[in-house]
């Protein structure tokens, strides 16, 4: 028996990376797993491997940029499974470009995915989580979600929202005393295809900025969501992933405001 056996958790992003590892390594804890994502293809297979584990799992094409979908979409869940304990808001994308560059639309895609589809998540299993007495929020941010870096501003303000709002939901769970915990997860550089499935402003080099972040990404997938299940299992309110982000963030600590002077200084000289 484990901390996850016989709970059923859902994924989004599931079709790879963190999402990916995140699905499979519950279900060898005995979870059982609703995942989704855009990608089909991807989806079909993760479903395979969860299968493979032995757990029982509901896989589904869905959108969380479309909010009334992830609405539909939380109460099919608990309808399906009866109960739901665990929500892994991890879908994501990513875009390279300037402010000055950027079109707004650029910005919006972002914002709508990577933060209001943290919102939409959230509120929309959330009282599916309170009702079944051992609930569990897990948002997954980044560690742009605590430094800013040039030409990933809407990443940046996305993820620095999610953190916000993660850490407003845990102290409001706490003092309402909710049976429901928040973790907030920022990793690191992980071995994912984010970068390779973004997109960025004219003139970038697509396969030069996937390449440089290909070098930077240390840990696994499998790694990642290893430690993300530890924190979760300690009801951890941060989950740092990966020796940079833990880094990244004693520098934070560390100079406040100071750190940007130093990350626009090495943009500079890597030609960000």
């Amino acid at each position: 028996m484990t901390h996850f056996t016989g709970k059923v958790a859902v994924v989004t992003g599931a079709a790879s990376g963190i999402g990916r590892a995140l699905a499979v390594e519950l279900a060898r804890r005995g979870a059982r797993l609703a995942i989704s994502d855009v990608d089909v293809a991807g989806l079909s297979e993760t479903e395979a491997m969860v299968a493979a584990a032995g757990a029982e799992v509901r896989s589904d094409t869905l959108d969380v940029s479309q909010r009334e979908l992830v609405l539909e979409y939380a109460d099919t869940v608990a309808q399906h499974f009866g109960v739901v304990h665990l929500v892994f808001n991890n879908a994501g994308i990513a875009f390279t470009g300037s402010i000055e560059q950027m079109s707004f639309k650029d910005i919006d895609r972002v914002m709508d995915v990577d933060f209001w589809g943290v919102v939409s998540g959230t509120k929309a299993f959330l009282p599916h989580l309170i009702a079944s007495g051992d609930g569990h929020v897990v948002n997954i941010s980044s560690i742009f979600g605590l430094f800013a870096v040039p030409k990933q501003s809407a990443y940046n303000a996305a993820k620095f929202a999610v953190r916000g709002f993660t850490e407003a939901l845990r102290q409001e769970m706490i003092n309402d005393r909710r049976p429901v915990k928040v973790t907030c997860v920022h990793p690191g550089g992980i071995k994912t295809n984010i970068a390779r499935n973004s997109e960025q402003v004219e003139g970038l080099d697509h396969d030069k900025l996937a390449s440089s972040f290909d070098k930077l990404a240390r840990t696994t997938p499998e790694r990642a969501a290893e430690v993300i299940l530890a924190g979760v299992e300690k009801n951890r309110a941060r989950v740092l992933i990966g020796p940079d982000a833990k880094a990244l963030d004693a520098l934070v600590r560390v100079t406040g405001s100071g750190y940007q002077r130093i990350v626009a200084a090495a943009g500079k000289r890597g030609g960000l």
